[in-house]
């Protein structure tokens, strides 16, 4: 959809999203720096970025997703390369669980 709209004319998305366009700044003795200038109300719920914002929010979430798969698997396989609380590998884990059975007396 394309849609044709002059400064202070607005477009309506459903019920709540408001963009009117507040400034449109054409080219400046022969130099092209055309600008439109957008004003947008939406709910604080919906956000409302820059596509090449978007994109990159949307990169940072998908290698912090790949991270954390990454850190998961590592931890299933025992190949903890991060360690948990310091310690490095889970022979290590085991091994200190096993020495708190043995000074407490209560399984783990």
């Amino acid at each position: 959809m394309v849609l044709s709209r002059q400064k202070d004319e607005s477009i309506i998305i459903g019920d709540n999203i408001r963009i009117i366009v507040v400034d449109v700044r054409n080219s400046n003795n022969g130099v092209y720096d055309d600008a439109i200038h957008l004003g947008i109300t939406a709910p604080k719920h919906i956000s409302v970025h820059r596509e090449e914002v978007y994109e990159a929010i949307q990169r940072e979430k998908a290698e912090e997703r790949a991270a954390a798969k990454n850190k998961a698997v590592n931890n299933r396989t025992g190949n903890n390369p991060v360690g948990i609380d310091g310690i490095d590998n889970i022979d290590e884990v085991q091994e200190s669980a096993r020495t708190v059975e043995l000074v407490s007396g209560i399984p783990v």
